[in-house]
């Protein structure tokens, strides 16, 4: 994404000049659209989990599906958006993500619901690096690029927030499958204008063939890497199956790291991450996100089924930490960026997110959203914003042209990553212990009424351990950022034309919620 890559051959300036501008608006909606059901979802799964009888061990499944072939297949949908042409990978993904979502709409059991979750994925992987891609090649005039990504960023932020409120609208007025269907009037209006309007321009597209292995080493060590953690929940950290998945996942993966330095033109060239600045970074956010992604679950249920919160009025309990987040990345990352070294801004940022994770901890059944939930989102919000902004800079410093796209789609795919391990792994830790606090309290309840107050304390106790967790990996994510992260002071001398790769994916987040 990459000034070179900007101006590939037979690119020229006037190409896709006239719809240029046309154009970013059916992508924006592109990218509203998989924001949206990102978010959307989370405040739906209590009713659809009820609806189709998914237990509380595979409820996480509705949203780890969709993260783990999302992450899996980023860098593969990307260079399938090389190979066929990025206007044809964003119209079929975007086909492809309608009929997902038509599928999940009209689920009838939970095989059905995580099939289409992963398909919603799968498709998801094509269209988000396609988006990006053609952002990049129509928009070659450096000004109005930085304005376009700009523009795309901000929805980017700001759908995370419509998601919430219109899941809580839709599942409480409506019906939680509206949270599926709505996606599909998104992806035709975008699909038919992206087709009418968007002209690619001819001779950017990367030739080299598919790295077929390495696709499959990492699609497969990731999904045993998830499978193994949500295993553990169910029978325990030492059965059989759960660590035969933990060790396939290590061979699969350290076999991938192999593959990719032998092949001619590998899926993910190891220049771009065993780079100190760019690997801390991946690092520190895929562990930052697997501390938020997990909460983001208890969360919801802690409102909706300890509380009692209908869906519309969580959606809007989620608000303080969107703002936060908008306020963490626009008002302190962006201004300080220029002048503090990034890890000054991401370690303290990481820091504050842990201290709005630790006042969650307090949480008990009587606890009142305005003395602890409104605070800590508060502080998690500014905090991973301000973290935000200097990583997704960073993780482009210092790139080749050409590994660019690829470092931009390491950032998403970290997250990605980070949030499906984060909702199998939190899950695991509070229903474990869950479990043996009720087994510890329910002979001491007579009544149905004290066992059904046993139950929910159980509950809150297994929310709280899991966040407690949490702290302990934001903490941890701050540390390797002091550690590793060296670069980012406004006099480093980062290579000029992979500058220009980082001013465009700067405000990219795919899916940052």
């Amino acid at each position: 994404m990459s000034e070179t890559a900007a101006k590939a051959p037979g690119s020229t300036p006037g190409a896709a000049d006239s719809n240029r501008w046309k154009a970013l608006v059916f992508i924006a909606l592109a990218q509203l659209m998989v924001v949206l059901d990102a978010t959307i979802v989370n405040i739906a799964l209590p009713s659809a989990q009820q609806d189709l009888g998914i237990s509380d061990g595979n409820r996480q499944w509705v949203v780890t599906a969709y993260a783990l072939a999302f992450g899996g297949l980023l860098l593969f949908g990307g260079r399938i958006a090389d190979l066929w042409g990025r206007k044809n990978a964003f119209v079929v993904g975007l086909i492809g993500f309608a009929a997902a979502s038509a599928l999940g709409g009209a689920a009838t059991n939970e095989a059905m619901m995580f099939g289409s979750r992963a398909l919603q994925g799968v498709f998801g992987a094509l269209l988000a690096p396609a988006a990006l891609s053609l952002l990049a090649v129509m928009f070659t005039d450096a000004k109005e690029r930085a304005k376009a990504f700009g523009i795309y960023g901000a929805i980017a932020g700001g759908g995370g927030a419509v998601g919430f409120i219109l899941g809580g609208v839709l599942t409480e007025y409506m019906d939680w499958r509206w949270t599926f269907f709505v996606n599909i009037p998104f992806a035709i209006v975008a699909a038919l204008g992206a087709y009418f309007v968007i002209r690619e321009p001819e001779g950017g597209r990367n030739r080299n063939p598919l790295d077929i292995p390495g696709v499959l080493l990492s699609t497969l060590g990731l999904v045993a890497l998830v499978y193994g953690f949500t295993r553990a929940e169910s029978d325990g950290w030492g059965d059989s199956v759960t660590v035969g998945m933990f060790v396939a996942s290590a061979v699969l993966l350290l076999a991938f790291v192999v593959t990719e330095a032998k092949v001619k033109a590998p899926l993910l060239p190891l220049r771009v991450i065993t780079d100190r600045n760019r690997g801390g970074v991946y690092l520190s956010l895929g562990i930052a996100i697997i501390a938020m992604f997990g909460t983001f679950l208890f969360l919801t249920y802690y409102l909706q089924i300890v509380k009692g919160y209908s869906p519309i009025r969580t959606g809007f309990a989620f608000m303080p930490m969107i703002v936060g987040m908008m306020v963490g990345s626009t008002q302190i990352g962006t201004r300080l960026m220029t002048r503090l070294p990034a890890r000054m801004l991401m370690g303290p940022g990481f820091l504050v997110a842990a201290v709005g994770m630790l006042l969650m901890t307090q949480l008990e059944i009587g606890s009142s959203y305005a003395s602890i939930i409104l605070p800590a989102m508060l502080l998690l919000g500014l905090g991973m914003g301000t973290a935000f902004m200097p990583a997704m800079s960073l993780a482009t410093l210092g790139v080749e042209p050409r590994d660019a796209g690829v470092a931009s789609a390491m950032v998403n795919t970290s997250q990605q990553v980070g949030g499906a391990i984060g909702t199998a792994l939190l899950n695991t830790i509070a229903a474990s212990a869950t479990t043996s606090y009720i087994a510890d309290h329910i002979g001491s309840a007579t009544s149905k009424s004290q066992q059904q107050l046993v139950a929910l304390q159980g509950q809150v106790h297994g929310y709280t351990n899991a966040i407690w967790f949490a702290v302990g990996m934001l903490v941890l994510a701050a540390v390797i950022v002091v550690t590793l992260v060296n670069a980012g002071r406004p006099d480093g001398t980062p290579v000029a034309s992979s500058e220009e790769g980082a001013e465009d994916e700067v405000l990219v987040p795919v899916v940052a919620h």
